[in-house]
């Protein structure tokens, strides 16, 4: 992969751009409307002083990573994700290697990066404009590799969250069609489905330098970011630019835990946290629910179990090892962005 972009971009604003330098725009066919999209990139990048984008397909069989490569190739200094979190996952995967920016055209049901940084969503005109004439904000990155029930090894990249459990059980049983007539509501069911699945996580973890522990948990989850879909704020302290990833570890036992983490999420993460007030209110840590925090993770499980990232299926794991990378990507905000 050649990783030879254009240095005029790189850490300055579109403005300073020479003429000849172009955006790579990663498409999800199925997602976006290609036309409507042009007709705004083509006003934007002649503001802009850019050379003409170049558009890459993705599909079935890739849902990003080789068009991001086939852009890099071409010499695009920046990488528009046009799509869900499915193809800004895929999409990053490939940019953080080069010196190319990323800038967001959020679609689809979650957007969960774009929400977390604020992004403006469902708004073409503002989008491409934060592109082609904002500012670069460095964010944190997770890499990743799975060790597989086959035996196979994989390397990934994400940026919002990856999950054992609870979490990946519900993608497994959310109906895709559902999915795309009524969005995010669609995992309502698929949660009802996960919570009467009784398998325990039995593993053994290591994070950083602290020595190996051993849990059985319903759930892991480790977090770049910290909000979902509906304003949940699944892990509070999240940031993502602190070099840190934020874990959560779910242990209910029985119902009463079940609704102690209903309390913590919902009540006390949604409601209580958002005031000065709300926050001399909240209770301790209860056992059904931990937080930690750190940079490594290293764990092995009992038996295989499925495993998410960033909202996408990644089979089952039986042992990963994950690490973040500080400032990984540089991504598209607005010119007046406050982070």
């Amino acid at each position: 992969m050649s990783t030879s972009t254009p240095q005029a971009t790189v850490g300055t604003d579109a403005s300073a751009s020479s003429p000849t330098t172009f955006a790579g725009l990663i498409y999800n066919p199925i997602k976006v409307d290609l036309d409507a999209i042009k007709a705004v990139v083509e006003v934007e990048e002649k503001a802009a002083g850019w050379a003409a984008t170049q558009y890459f397909p993705t599909s079935v069989e890739d849902p990003g990573q080789e068009a991001t490569r086939k852009a890099l190739d071409a010499g695009a200094s920046m990488i528009i994700a046009a799509g869900g979190d499915g193809t800004v996952r895929a999409v990053a995967e490939i940019v953080h290697d080069s010196e190319a920016t990323l800038a967001l055209l959020p679609s689809g049901t979650g957007n969960l990066l774009a929400r977390n940084l604020n992004l403006t969503l469902d708004d073409l005109e503002h989008s491409i404009h934060s592109a082609f004439s904002g500012k670069n904000r460095p964010v944190d990155l997770g890499l990743i590799e799975i060790r597989h029930d086959d035996g196979s090894l994989t390397k990934h990249a994400y940026l919002v969250m990856a999950g054992l459990g609870l979490d990946a059980k519900m993608l497994a049983n959310t109906d895709e069609e559902l999915k795309k007539k009524v969005g995010w509501l669609a995992y309502v069911g698929a949660i009802g489905k996960a919570l009467t699945d009784r398998n325990e996580l039995r593993m053994k973890y290591r994070l950083d330098n602290h020595r190996v522990r051993t849990v059985k948990a319903h759930t892991i989850i480790v977090g770049n970011c910290g909000s979902l879909q509906a304003n949940v704020l699944l892990l509070p302290e999240a940031a993502v630019d602190d070099g840190e990833f934020d874990i959560l570890i779910l242990r209910p036992e029985n119902v009463i835990g079940w609704i102690q983490i209903g309390v913590k999420i919902l009540w006390e993460n949604g409601v209580l946290r958002r005031t000065k007030l709300g926050r001399k209110m909240m209770t301790k840590e209860v056992k059904a629910l931990n937080y930690v925090r750190g940079k490594e993770l290293t764990l092995r499980l009992s038996k295989p179990d499925p495993i998410e990232l960033d909202g996408d299926p990644f089979g089952s794991a039986t042992a990963l090892r994950t690490w973040i990378k500080p400032a990984g990507l540089q991504v598209r905000v607005p010119a007046d962005d406050d982070e």
